[in-house]
């Protein structure tokens, strides 16, 4: 019985451990799919700001209800000051980002997008760095691979943006042909730009949530908070760039799938499940993930869909790749030492509690003897 209490308790110290990694592995594999299901949409017809409209009225309503009553007692008051801060998180999360993020996707592909995104990581490094948010002591080896391991990931995004290279040739007829208009994937260049715009306001979105996460501690209020407002800001956008009608009006098929996946699952549990892992391991830890997605989209569009995978983009992708992981050793540093800091600060608390203790009783025993003079006892 006991050694069996030992391993469970060994166990539950590892998931508890481990959690943020686990949920942070969990995300990816959403995001895979959003890669391909939102591809699928757009080659369908559907409008790609229309579509972050949808999504994040989709995430507010079903979010709604459990950011109210789960977290009734403990959501702070909500300030004029705070709902411009909540403000300006939407517009970089949601109407910025995601509008120039998925517009990209009518000019590149599924795997050169789900490359670029890992160059969110080097840059949330580099702005966190300049806010003082993240540690960087170049006199330690891990602190030189953090800065060697974002220059590394740069000059990776850089080849893929810059050389396309020459097509792999498909092995295989693809074993899922997806209906519609094809993809323009015309403009690699326009791709590009926009998606390395997306990537930069994406880093400064997930600063801006560290920080607004400090003043607004309930993940799920913000999260609807976010898809609300970033909603109503997505749909004055759409209207000013989009003056069809019909490009509002979606049938009960791919679209609206797609459109009810993504509100639910990317802009309401995962990224719940971000600010979660932001506010437990900072913003840099929750970017260190998306190479998971790189490499589960270019399995998938290449050997499943058929979609073309060219040169740069895999080697570009192996250089970030092992850019991002010479961060991530860097950073498991930071971890050791916050522990040791921990552990430091606890022992001299205790020391300093033990020291009062000894005092109080010394005071005591003074006092008492004081007592005895004073009565004229020996």
């Amino acid at each position: 019985m006991e050694h069996e209490a030992s391993s469970s308790t060994v166990l539950w110290g590892l998931y508890k451990k481990f959690k943020p990694h686990l949920l942070m592995f969990i995300s990816q594999i959403g995001y895979t799919f959003l890669f391909l299901i939102t591809e699928a949409s757009f080659n369908h017809g559907m409008n790609p700001h229309v579509y972050v409209t949808y999504r994040h009225i989709v995430s507010a309503a079903v979010m709604f209800p459990f950011a109210y009553f789960l977290e009734r007692n403990q959501r702070p008051k909500l300030t004029v000051a705070l709902f411009l801060e909540i403000f300006l998180l939407s517009m970089l999360g949601v109407s910025v980002t995601l509008n120039t993020y998925f517009a990209s996707l009518n000019y590149s592909s599924p795997t050169f997008l789900a490359s670029m995104v890992n160059i969110i990581a080097p840059l949330t490094f580099v702005i966190a760095v300049v806010l003082r948010l993240e540690v960087l002591d170049l006199r330690k080896p891990r602190g030189v691979a953090k800065v060697v391991g974002t220059l590394v990931s740069l000059a990776g995004v850089t080849i893929m943006t810059l050389y396309k290279g020459q097509a792999l040739r498909n092995l295989w007829h693809p074993l899922i042909h997806i209906q519609g208009k094809a993809s323009p994937h015309k403009d690699w260049l326009k791709g590009s730009i926009l998606s390395v715009i997306s990537c930069i306001t994406w880093s400064m979105f997930y600063i801006m949530q560290a920080v607004t996460l400090k003043r607004y501690p309930a993940q799920l209020s913000l999260t609807t908070w976010m898809s609300f407002v970033g909603a109503a800001q997505s749909a004055v956008f759409t209207v000013i760039v989009q003056h069809k009608g019909a490009a509002w009006t979606i049938g009960f098929d791919i679209d609206f799938w797609s459109t009810v996946y993504g509100g639910v699952v990317c802009s309401g549990l995962i990224i719940y499940v971000q600010l979660w892992c932001t506010e437990e391991k900072g913003p840099v830890f929750v970017t260190i993930f998306n190479p998971i997605s790189t490499i589960l989209v270019a399995i998938l569009a290449y050997f499943v869909l058929g979609e073309g995978l060219y040169t740069g983009s895999i080697i570009g992708a192996i250089i970030v790749i092992v850019g991002l992981y010479l961060l991530l050793w860097g950073k498991e540093g930071d971890e050791e030492v916050e522990t040791k800091s921990k552990a430091q600060s606890s022992q001299t608390y205790e020391e300093q509690n033990e020291e009062h203790d000894n005092n109080k009783k010394t005071k005591i025993v003074s006092a008492e003897k004081d007592v005895i003079v004073l009565n004229g006892e020996p």
